[in-house]
C-alpha cells in the first residue's frame, strides 16, 4: 500500500472513530430596529487566515481582530494585531451612539495611558474620544456597514502615534465575516481591506509514539497530551514529549476553500516544524464537530467547544 493511500485510509479512519470627526447630535445607548441585534453579532473573536492564504504568493496582512462587550452599555473593546513584516497592535474602545436621524455613530477612543482599564474598573476619563474618525452607518438590520471619513480622520492621526495605522475606517459585519479597513491600508489601494472569519475553538488530545515515524506495532512508548486548545482560523498546536520538549512537530487547524472557490473544508495538518511543511492531514466539512488525525505513531482527537468562544 502507497503512502498517499495510508494517509487517506488513516484519514478516514480516525474520522469515523470521532464521528464528526465630528458628529451631528446623537443619544447614548442606542436602540437599534431590525431582526439581528448587530451588538450581539459583533461580538467574537476573527481572523483573515484564508484571505493571506489565498492571495499567495502575493503578501496580505495578517489580522486578528478581538471584539469585546463592555460592561457599560453601548462600550466596546476593539482589540487588532496586524501582522505583515513586524507586528503592530492596537486596543480602541468604541462607543455606539444614535443621532438624530435614527444613524448609528461608532466613535473610536484611544486610552491615556497603557493600563487604562476596559472592564469592570472602565473609567471614561482614562480614554480619549477620536471624533474626527467616527464611522457612521444607517441603522442595522442584518448586519453592520459603518465608514468614516479618512479624510477627516487623517487630521488627527498624526497626534495618535504608530497605533493610528490600526484605526478602523470601515467595518462591515454580516453573519460570520467581518471585512475591515484600517488606516494602513489606504497605501495598499482604494478597495484593500481585511476579509476575517469568526474563529471557532476546538479542543482534544494527541498521542505521539516516541519512536515517531519509525514506530512499530510493539512500539508501547506514547506520550499523551489531553490538554490540547487550538482555533480553526490557523491555529497551531505543538506536539511535546511527556517531559515538555517539542517532538518536531506540530498540528495545524484551518478553514479553506478549494475548487475555485467551490469546496470549503476545515483541515487538519500534522506539520514538521522543521520544513513548515505539511506530511499528513485530514479534511472534514467546515460544520464538523470532530476531526482528527491517525498515522499509527501519531493519533489526534479534536472537538468543537461549545457555548461562548474564548480567546
Amino acid at each position: 500500500m502507497n503512502r498517499i493511500r495510508f494517509l487517506r485510509i488513516a484519514s478516514l479512519s480516525a474520522l469515523a472513530l470521532l464521528a464528526a470627526c465630528q458628529s451631528s447630535p446623537r443619544r447614548a445607548d442606542p436602540v437599534v430596529a431590525g431582526t439581528t441585534d448587530w451588538r450581539e453579532s459583533l461580538v467574537g473573536e476573527y481572523d483573515n487566515n484564508e484571505q493571506v492564504e489565498q492571495a499567495r504568493p502575493t503578501v496580505v496582512p495578517h489580522l486578528r481582530l478581538v471584539v469585546e462587550a463592555m460592561p457599560t452599555r453601548g462600550w466596546f473593546v476593539w482589540r487588532t494585531r496586524l501582522h505583515l513584516d513586524s507586528v503592530l497592535e492596537a486596543t480602541w474602545l468604541l462607543r455606539a451612539d444614535t443621532a438624530a436621524d435614527g444613524s448609528l455613530v461608532l466613535v473610536p477612543h484611544r486610552p491615556l495611558a497603557k493600563d487604562a482599564a476596559t472592564g469592570t474598573k472602565f473609567d471614561a476619563a482614562q480614554w480619549v474620544a477620536l471624533d474626527a474618525c467616527a464611522l457612521r452607518a444607517p441603522a442595522p438590520v442584518n448586519g453592520l456597514a459603518a465608514r468614516a471619513d479618512a479624510a477627516a480622520c487623517a487630521t488627527v492621526a498624526p497626534g495618535v502615534g504608530v497605533e493610528a495605522a490600526l484605526l478602523p475606517l470601515s467595518i462591515e459585519q454580516h453573519g460570520e465575516i467581518v471585512r475591515v479597513r484600517v488606516y494602513a491600508d489606504q497605501a495598499r489601494g482604494a478597495d484593500a481591506k481585511s476579509v476575517a472569519r469568526r474563529v471557532q475553538w476546538f479542543g482534544g488530545w494527541a498521542a505521539i509514539n516516541g519512536a515517531g515515524d519509525k514506530a512499530t506495532a510493539e512500539s508501547r512508548d506514547w506520550h499523551m497530551d489531553k490538554g490540547l486548545r487550538l482555533d480553526n482560523e490557523g491555529g497551531r498546536a505543538s506536539l511535546k514529549w511527556r517531559d515538555g520538549t517539542p517532538s518536531g512537530h506540530s498540528l495545524r487547524l484551518e478553514r479553506l476553500t478549494y475548487r475555485d472557490g467551490s469546496t470549503p473544508v476545515l483541515k487538519l495538518s500534522l506539520v514538521e516544524d522543521a520544513s513548515g511543511q505539511a506530511i499528513a492531514y485530514a479534511w472534514a466539512n467546515p460544520e464538523a464537530t470532530s476531526i482528527g488525525l491517525n498515522l499509527g505513531w501519531v493519533q489526534v482527537g479534536l472537538t468543537r467547544e461549545t457555548g461562548v468562544p474564548k480567546p
